[in-house]
């Protein structure tokens, strides 16, 4: 399917947790993220840039290099283990959407790429920051004003909710107010809902982030719409 009228792009960030939970690729869920995106590409004449990210598999290939080497790796080593995991789940996306799909992997944003399809896959780029970044980077390039970043829980905390009972959720954030929130730098396995390389160009260019839940896909189709949704919105 090759359509160049698409009416709206948008750009998803499809968090790794979701892709590769610890016990494994979640067949099931992928199964339901393709169907959706399917539907919304043909209902609604919308377009997907699809940011993958690296989840378990980043992680066990940091653990195994740490037990084999026997002490810490380097941030540097750190990173381009997990940019080859987001790489390896980007391959996988690419080829549940090979018949959609624009057929190269984004992976160099230094480049402004002309993609016909009405779905390009994205994945990481080189070692500083997460993919959140490279993210931000086609927002600008190709004019798009809403970044939907996928995860597994529902909102931006204070504090990590899987630790603190207490952690209190925000509906609604300017950049101002959660660049406040979290370190002014990035290092590999930072928790920061959004990266702060990527918060600092995102607020300079005045773009919009919705942090939901991605494993609720209607939640999601919510936020595309522009109705009100379950999550925190950035900007």
């Amino acid at each position: 399917m090759v359509n160049r009228s698409y009416k709206e792009t948008y750009i998803i960030k499809l968090g790794g947790s979701l892709i590769v939970p610890p016990g494994g690729i979640a067949t099931s869920y992928l199964q339901r993220f393709q169907q959706f995106i399917r539907q919304q590409v043909t209902e609604h004449q919308r377009r997907f840039f699809i940011f993958i990210g690296g989840g378990q598999v980043a992680r066990q290939y940091r653990d195994a290099g740490q037990a084999i080497v026997g002490h810490e790796l380097t941030d540097d080593d750190l990173d381009w283990l997990g940019i080859h995991a987001t790489r390896l789940n980007a391959h996988l996306m690419r080829t549940v959407f090979r018949d959609l799909a624009h057929p190269v992997i984004i992976k160099d944003y230094s480049i402004i790429q002309k993609p016909e399809k009405p779905v390009v896959i994205a994945a990481g780029w080189k070692p500083g920051w997460s993919t959140d970044y490279p993210a931000v980077i086609l927002a600008q390039d190709y004019h798009v004003q809403s970044i939907f970043k996928l995860s597994n829980t529902d909102y931006v905390y204070d504090k990590d909710p899987r630790i603190h009972q207490d952690a209190r959720p925000f509906q609604h954030l300017s950049w101002h107010e959660y660049r406040s929130m979290i370190e002014e730098t990035w290092s590999p396995g930072s928790h920061a809902p959004f990266d702060p390389i990527a918060a600092r160009l995102a607020s300079d260019l005045n773009l919009k982030v919705c942090y939901l839940n991605g494993t609720h896909l209607d939640t999601l189709a919510k936020a595309l719409n522009g109705e009100p949704f379950i999550g925190t919105t950035i900007a």
